[in-house]
């Protein structure tokens, strides 16, 4: 393990084990399950990888299986990079499997389990949305880059290079979200959504989040408990929930009428980005951007002050 790369972010530890002398390919041949994940190997690898995304904007990796041609692409490439922690539950068999004979990296399981949020839906495993806090996607970077660094040796010093920007890029966004959302009544952080894909944002700055459904988009959503968030929206006079992308709206929907039913008026405060970027070749559509208009939205919608084309000028 290049020594460099594995500083650059002390706590990260780096388990990574590669199958075969990935350095004989340039440029190196890179499937990721996620468009976050690819977007990570992409600005760290720049020139030196092609970078393969099985799911686009729009799709739910807790439902995807994976394809034919998910299979093919996935067996000849060099690396596979997938986010690991129980997102990807219908392909995880054929991850695993896939692991015997190809290099199969779990990118998101190299964080510590003590950084790590339980997972009420599925009892000893962990939530997996952990790229909602920058300084935990930061450390996945870093241990993208230490793999594409053992795969590529005689271009570490490219690769630490573009990690180092990469890396200060991230700090920055963090510095943004916390001046913004910190600008929100503090009775007013309160993000309800479709499901539990914003814990470790809660987590990162304080607000309280409330998904309708579970950590997995599979979980179901019943009417005992669309009532009794109707009750919360109600008694907690709260105006504004969000609907996600990769989720359908339903459920957000029927608790908007549920409150209207009540004489309570509700809101959507904006379409945020969970399991999936926004379109191929927007701002949105890089994790930066991704997390730049949902910090931005949520404080807009809950009475803070951001402006509104966010950290760079850039959202639409």
């Amino acid at each position: 393990m290049n020594r460099t790369l594995s500083t650059l972010v002390p706590a990260l530890a780096v388990t990574t084990t590669l199958a075969l002398p990935l350095h004989a390919q340039e440029p190196l041949s890179i499937v990721a399950t996620t468009g976050m994940i690819a977007d990570a190997a992409t600005q760290v690898g720049g020139d030196l990888v092609e970078v393969q995304a099985l799911m686009g904007p729009g799709v739910d990796p807790h439902a995807y299986r994976q394809t034919r041609s998910d299979i093919v692409a996935t067996a000849r490439a060099d690396m596979v990079l997938w986010h690991g922690l129980y997102l990807e539950a219908q392909m995880e068999e054929f991850l695993l499997d896939l692991a015997a004979t190809n290099t199969v990296i779990p990118v998101a399981e190299s964080l510590a389990e003590d950084r790590l949020l339980g997972s009420e839906d599925y009892e000893g495993r962990f939530d997996p949305h952990v790229w909602m806090d920058p300084t935990l996607w930061a450390d996945v970077v870093t241990h993208i880059a230490v793999a594409l660094g053992e795969a590529q040796p005689d271009s570490i010093d490219e690769i630490t290079e573009r990690l180092s920007s990469y890396v200060g890029d991230i700090s920055v966004l963090a510095a943004y979200s916390e001046e913004v959302l910190a600008s929100v009544p503090e009775a007013s952080r309160v993000l309800l959504t479709a499901h539990d894909a914003f814990n470790y944002f809660g987590a990162a700055y304080g607000f309280e989040v409330i998904g309708i459904q579970g950590i997995s988009t599979e979980s179901e959503a019943g009417l005992q408990r669309i009532g009794e968030l109707v009750d919360m929206l109600v008694t907690r006079d709260i105006g504004a929930v969000f609907v996600e992308s990769s989720v359908s709206d339903r459920n957000i929907r029927a608790l908007i009428e549920g409150a209207a039913a009540r004489g309570h008026e509700v809101s959507i405060g904006g379409e945020l980005f969970s399991d999936a970027m926004g379109e191929d070749g927007t701002y949105e559509g890089t994790w930066i951007g991704m997390i730049d208009h949902n910090v931005t939205t949520i404080a807009r919608a809950l009475g803070g002050d951001a402006p509104e084309g966010g950290m760079q000028g850039l959202l639409e």
